[in-house]
């Protein structure tokens, strides 16, 4: 028997792939990629395949660019591949 803690991520990844790309699709995974600390202090949305991020202050925004090939690679997991071509970062 598995336990719940390592069957759940991969229940997520299969529930959020499944659904189409929405706005809360998109904020979930974001939150989820990030945690929250990183979460409340960004604003995002999705242009096409480039996620817009933008931060409110300096300082989240030179540790998302800095982190944003991790973050890319998360949630190009949760969302596919195909839905997240690059990250771009606006500062405050």
């Amino acid at each position: 028997m598995k336990a719940l803690s390592h069957v759940a991520p991969s229940a997520l990844l299969m529930l959020l792939r499944d659904a189409p790309i929405s706005s809360g699709k998109v904020g979930f995974a974001w939150r989820v990629a990030v945690g929250a600390a990183v979460e409340r202090s960004t604003y995002v949305r999705l242009e096409g395949r480039v996620l817009i991020v933008d931060a409110t202050s300096p300082q989240w925004s030179r540790e998302i660019r800095r982190s944003s090939n991790v973050i890319l690679q998360r949630l190009q997991d949760f969302l596919g591949a195909e839905a997240i071509e690059r990250i771009e970062v606006r500062g405050a």
